[in-house]
């Protein structure tokens, strides 16, 4: 049996990770809980049949030698835990977003050896993800032209009532980073590599350091060109991903989540057809599936720099006003370290 371990017992931890764990009861178990919080952590082991219960994760590690943990705390936590746990030799499924800039992403990466970690991109593995990827690289679909991205989220004052929300120093960034980065990674997983980004950002409405709003310009190596939107200021919230070929349009319209009936394609001529093929809806459940395959196989999971890269260009090209390619933010780059690189007051 995989050995595994949750680190954060907030909601994300009881919402999504345990019910997929629970799926994968044939060959993982969960061992341990962890929580800065002893009260909570006890409760939420209580709830769920968590055998052992930690307030440090060292000494989780140390004592319950876990095979796999996944890794539910603030953003601000991710590289430093995700580093402790790789040198203990457990493998690492961590909760988006995984690191706080490009060099924390590449300090994690640098711990890997015989572990490896992971980011949680739980809409790569949704219904005709997959398909629709491997049908527009074979030119089924025709060249790919235009797309559109857009996070429309809604978040409260309220919402950025916890401490470590809104700040550069503790989440990161804003909707760009924490919210619109899941569409952003199934836009890349289905178009491929990014070439250039133009963007604007600003904080418009929301008593918050980083912005509340992003849009952009992507250009791909293919050719096509991507409008992107984040924001947590639309009541009508949606995720939308639309993607124009030569030969159709491919569209998906949800929130939080697919199923294979939130897709839909509209051809160019009637000769051309795609449907996405039926299974359960993206979530945790089927990413987790997918890593504990690969931990059984040796193959290791995605940490999804790629994404991680078009987030930093993005607000480099934002806060900079001009554009950034890919590539060209390196380690002497002041977006490398930081995502507002080093100025905190960024959006007045």
């Amino acid at each position: 049996m995989i050995r595994t371990a949750i680190v954060g017992t907030g909601g994300i931890a009881g919402i999504c990770h345990v019910p997929a764990l629970r799926t994968q009861a044939h060959r993982a178990v969960l061992v341990a809980a962890v929580d800065v919080d002893a009260t909570r952590a006890e409760a939420f082991a209580a709830e769920h049949g968590i055998p052992a219960v930690y307030t440090d994760l060292r000494t989780m590690l140390q004592e319950q030698k876990p095979d796999l943990v996944h890794l539910c705390t603030p953003p601000y936590l991710h590289a430093e835990q995700a580093v402790a746990c790789l040198e203990s030799g457990a493998w690492v499924w961590c909760e988006k977003p995984v690191a706080l800039s490009l060099a924390e992403l590449d300090r994690i990466h640098a711990a890997e050896g015989p572990a490896a970690a992971g980011a949680v991109f739980q809409h790569r593995y949704g219904p005709g993800a997959r398909h629709l990827r491997d049908r527009i690289a074979a030119g089924a679909l025709g060249r790919p032209l235009v797309a559109q991205c857009v996070t429309a989220w809604y978040r409260d004052d309220a919402y950025y009532g916890v401490p470590w929300r809104g700040t550069w120093r503790s989440e990161g960034g804003g909707p760009t980073l924490g919210h619109g980065i899941h569409q952003m990674d199934l836009m890349l997983h289905t178009l491929g590599a990014w070439a250039e980004v133009r963007a604007m950002a600003g904080r418009l409405d929301r008593d918050v350091q980083t912005e509340d709003v992003s849009a952009a310009l992507v250009r791909f190596e293919n050719g096509a060109i991507a409008t992107v939107v984040n924001s947590v200021l639309s009541p009508r919230e949606e995720s939308y991903l639309r993607f124009d070929l030569t030969d159709g349009t491919v569209e998906l319209r949800h929130l939080y989540g697919y199923a294979p009936t939130d897709w839909t394609f509209t051809a160019r001529s009637p000769g051309v057809t795609w449907e996405p093929p039926d299974g359960p809806p993206s979530s945790h459940a089927a990413q987790l599936a997918d890593l504990l395959d690969g931990y059984e196989a040796g193959i290791r999971p995605d940490l999804g720099r790629p994404t991680m890269e078009l987030v930093t260009a993005l607000y480099k090209a934002a806060i900079t006003g001009r554009p950034v390619r890919r590539g060209e933010i390196d380690a002497a780059d002041p977006f490398y370290g930081s995502l507002n690189g080093g100025r905190p007051e960024v959006f007045r």
